[in-house]
C-alpha cells in the first residue's frame, strides 16, 4: 500500500460579494477612539529607529547608473552604485566647490563631479564624509545620526517578508505636505479603510486593538475589491516596529505572509513651517499557488500595476495626513 496524503482542495481566490450601499454600513467612529490611535502612535515614536531613514527602491539605483539625489531632514545625499553593485552614500554637495553631485556621472563606479572632475569613490575625502547605507534588497537605507537624534544601529529594523525569491515586490512614493507622524496616524486608524475607500475595501472590521505592555498589534479582517463585485477576504495585521514604519501583513486567507511597509521620510528639517514628508512604500506579495511563479515572472508588467493601486490609495490617505498636519499646526487637532 502506498501513503498518499490528500492533495488540498483547490479553493478560487476570489469571492462574489454584493456591492454595499456606502451609506448603509455600521459607522466606525465611535470604536476610533482618538486616545487609541494616539497611544498606538506614542508606542511607534518610542521605538528605535537606530537614525535609519528609507530612501527609495533598491533597483532604482543601479550599477552603471546615474547617481540619485534625496533630501532626508533637510539634508542633500547623493547615492551610486559600484560596478560590483555596491550602494554609496554621502553629501550631495561637492567638497570642492558645492556641485549638485546628483547631476554628475558615475564613471568605473567612481562618482565623478560634472564641474570640475573631482572623483568620489565613496570613501572619505577633503571633508566629505560618506554615509552608512544599508540595501535590503528591496528598499535603500540611510543612516544619519544628526537627523535622528537617536543611539545608531549597526543595520536598519526590517521587518519580516517573504522568504527571498518567493515574493512579487514594488514600491511606490509619494510627498506630502505633513510630517511622519500624520503619515504613520493614517495607517494607525484602520476604522477609516471602508469608508474613506470604499472603491478598494469592503466589510472591514477591526477584531482585536493593542493590548499594551508591547502588543501593538491592529487584527483587521477586510476584503480588498478587485472589480465589481469580487473581492478577496483576508485578515491582516498592522504593527509599528518603528517610529517611521507600519507594517501591514496577511495572516489569513488569500496571499498570507504579504506584507505592505510604509515608511515615511522626512524632507524638510524639524521645525520647517512647511514640512514634506515622502511615503515610500514596499508592498511584497506571495502567493502558494502554483500560478504565482507567473505573476513573479512577469515583475516587470505587474510592478506599474502594484504602484498605481497605491497611488490611488495615497491620493486620499496623504490628504487625511495633510489634514491632521494642518489642524495640529494650527492648534485645532481634536485628538
Amino acid at each position: 500500500m502506498t501513503d498518499r496524503s490528500p492533495k488540498p482542495r483547490w479553493t478560487p481566490p476570489l469571492r462574489r460579494r454584493r456591492t454595499p450601499d456606502w451609506a448603509t454600513q455600521a459607522p466606525t467612529w465611535q470604536e476610533a477612539r482618538p486616545s487609541l490611535i494616539a497611544g498606538a502612535l506614542k508606542t511607534a515614536s518610542a521605538r528605535p529607529s537606530g537614525n535609519w531613514f528609507v530612501v527609495g527602491a533598491s533597483r532604482d539605483v543601479r550599477a552603471g547608473g546615474r547617481p540619485h539625489g534625496r533630501t532626508v531632514g533637510g539634508v542633500e545625499i547623493v547615492l551610486w552604485r559600484s560596478d560590483t553593485g555596491l550602494v554609496h552614500a554621502g553629501p550631495g554637495a561637492c567638497p570642492h566647490l558645492g556641485a549638485p553631485l546628483r547631476d554628475s556621472r558615475v564613471v568605473c563606479g567612481t562618482l565623478v563631479c560634472h564641474w570640475h572632475g573631482l572623483a568620489l569613490d565613496g570613501a572619505a575625502f577633503a571633508g566629505w564624509e560618506p554615509y552608512p547605507v544599508h540595501d535590503d534588497g528591496v528598499l535603500l537605507w540611510v543612516r544619519l545620526d544628526e537627523i535622528g537624534g537617536e543611539e545608531p544601529l549597526d543595520t536598519p529594523v526590517i521587518p519580516v517578508r517573504p522568504a527571498t525569491g518567493h515574493g512579487l515586490d514594488a514600491v511606490f512614493t509619494a510627498v506630502g505636505r505633513c510630517e511622519p507622524q500624520d503619515v504613520v496616524a493614517n495607517r494607525l486608524d484602520p476604522w477609516h479603510g471602508s469608508w474613506f475607500h470604499p472603491y478598494s475595501f469592503v466589510d472591514l472590521t477591526v477584531a482585536r486593538t493593542p493590548r499594551g505592555g508591547g502588543d501593538d498589534a491592529f487584527v483587521v479582517d477586510v476584503s480588498f475589491r478587485v472589480t465589481g463585485a469580487l473581492v478577496v477576504p483576508v485578515r491582516a495585521e498592522f504593527t509599528a516596529p518603528g517610529p517611521r514604519t507600519v507594517v501591514m501583513r496577511i495572516t489569513e486567507g488569500e496571499g498570507a505572509t504579504s506584507v505592505v511597509e510604509t515608511h515615511a521620510t522626512p524632507l524638510t528639517g524639524e521645525g520647517d513651517g512647511q514640512p514634506r514628508t515622502a511615503v515610500v512604500e514596499a508592498i511584497v506579495a506571495a502567493s502558494d499557488r502554483r500560478g504565482f511563479a507567473l505573476a513573479r515572472a512577469a515583475a516587470p508588467a505587474l510592478r506599474p500595476l502594484m504602484r498605481r493601486t497605491a497611488g490611488r490609495l495615497w491620493r486620499d490617505d496623504l490628504a487625511y495626513a495633510e489634514r491632521r498636519w494642518a489642524l495640529r499646526s494650527t492648534g485645532r487637532f481634536p485628538g
